[in-house]
């Protein structure tokens, strides 16, 4: 993996060198620059991945020479880091309203810095990342627009459905823009399968409002003909082509006038076995479909099954990434965060308190003398107590708390914005709630009566620079609990 290249700017020389050595040792590459023309002259000749930049400077206004590097485009997605003597509120809400990714107060802490240099590292590897898969699909867009270049309506077309929809949304989209293209007063998608007896209008130009309306396809044999054999469909006069000389006999004896008198049936398929019709017609009052009309609709259509299948492979990626990540951050058991999981959220909050001068408190929950329900009834319905203990635990705490399983009969709790005695309060709220619960089960003449510990620790507090650290001090006080007879909160 390539080192990152920081740029450290800062008219302090005791500052910059300290900086500078910080990071060095951490593995990154750092280029010095003692003041904001030095600053602007590194950035013409090097491409650093993160900026950290003074706000006062004698040779440059830091916020000005933010607001610079942010109007140019081969700057706008540098990450800026303000280093600041000036109080907070003064310097962060001026400096991160000019674009800025984050603000640090001088003097600065090296754990915090450190953690706020990688966050915005990643940060930016994310951002690189994304313009490159942008940039990627812009390219083939391109590349789709000059092999279509002859058909320019075709080109409008895919210029228009080449963005971030659905499935569905395509679909209206393209109804619209094809019926536009071809000139067509109806068009609509129509999904079915080949032998089908009904079908499904998913979209239609004439109607947007209709949704999912099942038609009958012995009424429609144009569609029924284009599902069985695969192949377009040309009616170009509804009023003598044999296709639909048993349709007209039921409409003669309905009593049914119909305004189509051409069609065009494009049959399509796309990943994950979805068949269906492209269905383009013209009223009496336009001209008849022809074979050139056949053609265009053709080009317009694999164009538009091309736009599909892209955005159903976009729609199921994401929808296997979320599974994975939901997957990888869930206790598969009680469908609570698991530690990791948690872990990642706990540095952010800690991140948050340090910004905002907030709190935060973490409540360690062990479950007393579970190893007996274990031993005594069996390991299902031990784990069915440890599924009802998060379902409490959920029931329990506030909307912007988080809850985890730390693993075996131990839980946590994250509460923001918490101070000492409101997370005392809450954690006796929690032992009280598990105190009275039953968690009875249909096995059992009485249901079971379980009691917790709980040990609490506070950020921000002496000797807790890190998750490691709060976690560590809310294991002592769970400890504490346990050895002073458990069923009982410390801190």
């Amino acid at each position: 993996m390539a080192t990152s290249r920081i740029l450290v700017a800062d008219d302090d020389e005791a500052v910059l060198q300290s900086v500078t050595w910080l990071l060095q040792e951490n593995g990154y590459e750092v280029i010095p620059a003692n003041g904001g023309v030095s600053c602007l002259e590194q950035l013409e000749r090097r491409s650093p991945d993160l900026l950290l930049l003074d706000i006062l400077m004698p040779d440059a206004d830091g916020c000005q020479l933010l607001e610079r590097i942010k109007s140019e485009d081969r700057w706008r997605d540098l990450p800026v880091l303000m280093l600041s003597a000036q109080p907070p509120e003064e310097a962060s809400v001026k400096s991160l309203g000019l674009g800025a990714a984050d603000f640090i107060r001088k003097p600065y802490r090296p754990k915090e810095l450190l953690a706020r240099v990688q966050a915005q590292l990643r940060m930016g590897a994310l951002l690189r990342s994304t313009r490159t898969a942008l940039l990627r699909t812009e390219e083939a867009l391109v590349r789709a627009q000059q092999d279509a270049d002859s058909r320019r309506k075709l080109v409008d077309i895919l210029h228009e459905v080449t963005g971030d929809l659905s499935v569905n949304e395509l679909f209206h989209l393209l109804v619209r823009r094809a019926a536009r293209a071809l000139n067509v007063s109806h068009c609509s998608v129509v999904l079915a399968r080949p032998g089908d007896a009904h079908a499904v209008v998913v979209a239609a130009f004439e109607n947007p409002s209709l949704q999912h309306l099942s038609v009958q396809l012995e009424r429609y044999p144009e569609i029924r003909a284009a599902l069985e054999s695969g192949q377009p469909v040309l009616v170009e006069d509804l009023e003598t082509h044999p296709l639909y000389e048993g349709v007209r006999e039921v409409w003669g004896i309905e009593g049914i006038e119909v305004s189509i008198r051409s069609v065009i049936a494009l049959p399509f398929s796309v990943d994950r076995g979805q068949y269906g019709v492209f269905l383009v017609r013209r009223t009496r009052e336009q001209e008849l479909f022809g074979p050139a009309d056949l053609e265009f609709a053709q080009a317009v259509i694999t164009a538009a099954v091309a736009v599909i299948q892209r955005a159903q492979m976009v729609e199921s990626t994401m929808a296997d990434n979320a599974r994975l990540e939901q997957l990888a951050q869930t206790d598969p058991l009680t469908q609570l965060l698991n530690r990791r999981a948690l872990t990642e959220r706990i540095t952010a909050e800690m991140e948050r308190a340090l910004r905002y001068d907030s709190t935060l408190a973490l409540l360690m929950i062990d479950l007393d003398h579970f190893k007996k329900v274990n031993d005594t009834y069996g390991h299902l319905v031990g784990d069915d107590v440890l599924r009802d203990v998060g379902q409490l635990l959920g029931h329990t705490i506030r909307g912007s708390d988080i809850t985890a399983r730390y693993g075996g009969e131990e839980f946590l709790v994250l509460l923001p914005e918490t101070d000492d005695a409101g997370a005392v309060a809450f954690a006796e709220r929690i032992r009280v709630a598990m105190e009275e619960h039953p968690f009875a089960r249909d096995s059992m003449a009485e249901p079971l009566k379980l009691t917790a510990s709980i040990g609490v620790a506070v950020f921000p507090a002496a000797r807790i620079e890190n998750v490691e650290d709060l976690f560590a001090r809310a294991d002592a006080a769970l400890y504490r609990a346990k050895a002073e007879g458990r069923n009982r909160v410390r801190m």
